[in-house]
């Protein structure tokens, strides 16, 4: 489905297009756990054990088993199709949360949360990526018909959606923490999986085909044989310690100011920050190309966040960490962009699940060591954690770029995927 666009396309033009609303509310909703999950599971089992370290631990067992199986739930989807991986994927998620929260209400030891946290993070539905990919067969290039300009749009319009959950998902997790259970939040993050996710895979019309099986002179591979693929990841994984150490240092110092209802706040304006970055980043009609937006953000991202360490109050904190926010939108934006040059549709769900999944492995290592950090030296110490993550991914980006450049038209992207057709990257 091919859609009409001016020299200059825009969210308006993106939403016309033949059947976008049919997927995309739904994955609003189903996309919540990623914005909820983490600091959900913080919230809850540092109420039950005291303990910021314990609480980060499990949150980042839960983010490792979803960075771990997450491009396979994406491969999957390639092969078979969307509904048959999601819906599945949704009833064990709802269950394994269920356990979860048991467990940690019961004051179950620490090791049954931790395999608990397991089915929680390998379940989590990737409904990101499933959107990305439907833009990317609704929007991007096929035999005899070049990209559409509004792919850029697509992406930096998911990039505004993510952030949007991450403003309303962790406020209303805290708040639900706070105000009413301490496992509520949990309990709202389930139910909204299983109805999004649900309606998302009655989608049909929208999910781009399945591969089916693969025959022997074109067997499936994994798309992080793309080398940009890798080095994406890794430039992720940077930005995932930004959202981990940001989720749990921002939670400590709200409870070290005896102010703990700001910590919704605060990481709200973070969010904010990143959204509304991805809202310009999606309306300005660039002229300089992905890779080279993507090394200017990193750089920006990182000095940002070089300076969280040494604030100690609410303005400035919240000051800075709405420039962070606003540095990591067209990180993210570029990344994705690049996906659809780099990598060729039948692995396209997969290399985007590879991304997120990298961002969920990134939080939970930045989670775990916030946590620890917080626990024996204070909040702010938490906050040097994005500092180093950002830094030591900035430093491979740099080193690696030249692995985001596509392929010439017509040559293999990656043995065994297949090849592209022309694509124009600035």
């Amino acid at each position: 489905m091919a859609s009409t666009v001016s020299d200059r396309p825009g969210y308006g033009q993106l939403l016309r297009t033949p059947g976008a609303w049919t997927f995309l509310l739904p994955g609003f909703a189903a996309r919540q756990p990623f914005a909820m999950l983490t600091i959900g599971i913080v919230l809850l089992v540092q109420h039950t054990t005291g303990s910021y370290g314990s609480a980060g631990a499990v949150a980042a067992v839960s983010g490792v088993s979803m960075a771990l199986f997450a491009p396979q739930s994406g491969r999957l989807a390639d092969r078979f199709g969307q509904r048959a991986v999601l819906v599945p994927g949704v009833l064990v998620h709802g269950a394994a949360v269920g356990t979860l929260t048991a467990l940690a209400l019961a004051d179950a030891p620490l090791w049954a949360l931790f395999l608990a946290a397991v089915p929680t993070g390998a379940s989590i539905p990737q409904v990101g990526p499933m959107v990305r990919a439907r833009w990317a067969a609704l929007l991007g290039a096929a035999p005899g018909r070049p990209a559409s300009p509004l792919m850029s749009t697509a992406a930096a319009f998911e990039s505004v959606t993510d952030e949007f959950t991450f403003v309303i998902g962790p406020v209303l997790a805290t708040a639900l923490c706070t105000g009413v259970h301490p496992a509520a939040g949990l309990v709202a993050e389930a139910a909204l999986t299983l109805l999004g996710g649900v309606l998302f895979a009655a989608q049909r019309s929208t999910q781009p085909a399945p591969n089916g099986a693969a025959t022997a002179s074109e067997p499936h591979r994994s798309a992080l044989t793309v080398p940009g693929v890798r080095v994406l990841a890794i430039t992720f994984l940077g930005i995932g310690s930004v959202f981990g150490g940001m989720q749990v240092s921002l939670t400590a110092f709200s409870e070290e100011i005896g102010r703990p209802g700001v910590n919704g706040l605060l990481y709200g304006v973070f969010a904010a920050g990143n959204m509304l970055a991805g809202i310009a980043c999606g309306a300005v009609a660039w002229k300089i190309s992905p890779r080279r937006r993507l090394v200017v953000g990193y750089v920006a991202l990182t000095l940002t966040a070089s300076g969280l360490w040494a604030v100690h109050s609410v303005p400035l904190l919240a000051g800075l960490g709405l420039l962070v926010g606003l540095c990591i939108a067209p990180a993210l934006i570029s990344g994705y962009t690049l996906v659809e040059a780099l990598v060729p549709a039948s692995a396209r769900t997969e290399a985007f699940t590879w991304l997120t999944g990298a961002v969920a492995l990134g939080q939970a290592a930045a989670v775990t060591v916030a946590g620890q950090l917080a626990d024996a030296h204070g909040a702010s110490t938490g906050f040097v954690v994005p500092l180093a993550g950002t830094a030591l991914a900035l430093v491979t980006l740099l080193a690696l770029r030249s692995r985001l450049t596509p392929r010439a038209p017509g040559r293999t992207v990656a043995r065994g995927i297949g090849h592209r057709e022309p694509v124009t990257v600035d």
